[in-house]
């Protein structure tokens, strides 16, 4: 299993060069990507911006969104930005895409969250569209365009993956809560007649010091959630042991890639990662 990192795109205290700091370490470090989430009415970085600024500082390292609020984003200029930072990285990108639980991101962009789902659906074939006839923007550096992710748990979330993408991202939870995501996205990819296997792909959160301050920033990011906020952040991941069994049984469940996605601005993060992980 490949091990991410996540960029600290939506952590407070952040200084202006910290992402291409934060994603040359990472890539010296060894991680096998670089993760963004996705958040309008908050106090954070805008995705693909951040992914771009991360890529020209950066020249192996996997750019991934993690996933990016795909309805939030006009579909013909979402094409031309994705393969915009492929172009520009070397075919680096993958894209990940969701609809997001956050009606007031929804609010603040002027957009109706009723039908997000079937927003996403035409997104998702209408970008491949896009990126294969060639008129809007340049064309992608990865043929046929970026490689896209979606994710969700539903069973029509699993269904627009098995259709229209090419794998599968979980947005957290213990070892066995992605095993059985990961079972039920192979059955619909299956069902869809699709051949292989879809990529797997998950995240989780860690911090490694100031657990308060990174807890703290668990709670506030996900305060829209009410009480499940305390549940967010009882499991981050907090100490090298956790750390390591949560990496053992994510790749015991067939993880293929996992993201660990940081509470704290703080760059020596990701050498306490790297030395608990090896």
């Amino acid at each position: 299993m490949r091990i991410g990192i996540g960029l600290p795109t939506t952590t407070p205290g952040r200084p202006p060069d910290l992402v291409q700091t934060w994603a040359k370490k990472a890539e010296a470090a060894g991680f096998t990507s670089l993760g963004v989430i996705d958040r309008v009415t908050y106090d954070a970085l805008e995705p693909l911006v951040s992914l771009a600024a991360a890529g020209a500082v950066t020249e192996r390292v996997r750019l991934v969104s993690m996933v990016l609020v795909g309805p939030l984003h006009n579909t013909v200029l979402l094409a031309r930005q994705a393969a915009t930072v492929d172009v520009i990285t070397g075919g680096r990108l993958t894209l990940g895409l969701g609809v997001g639980a956050r009606h007031d991101d929804y609010h603040a962009a002027r957009i109706d969250p009723g039908n997000r789902g079937e927003a996403l659906t035409d997104q998702l074939a209408r970008l491949r569209d896009h990126w294969e006839d060639g008129r809007v923007g340049p064309h992608p550096a990865q043929k046929g365009g970026p490689d896209l992710l979606v994710g969700g748990a539903s069973g029509p979330a699993l269904l627009r993956m098995a259709r229209l993408a090419d794998g599968y991202v979980h947005g957290g939870g213990p070892p066995r809560s992605f095993a059985s995501a990961a079972t039920r996205a192979r059955v619909a990819w299956e069902e869809s007649g699709r051949p292989g296997q879809p990529q797997l792909w998950a995240q989780a959160y860690f911090c490694l010091n100031d657990l308060d301050r990174g807890n703290n920033y668990l709670r506030d990011y996900y305060a829209f959630t009410g009480a499940f906020a305390e549940r967010v952040a009882a499991a981050n991941l907090t100490t090298p042991l956790a750390i390591r069994e949560f990496v053992a049984g994510y790749e015991e469940a067939g993880c293929e890639e996992l993201v660990l996605l940081p509470c704290l601005s703080d760059p020596n993060e990701i050498e306490r990662l790297q030395e608990t992980i090896g």
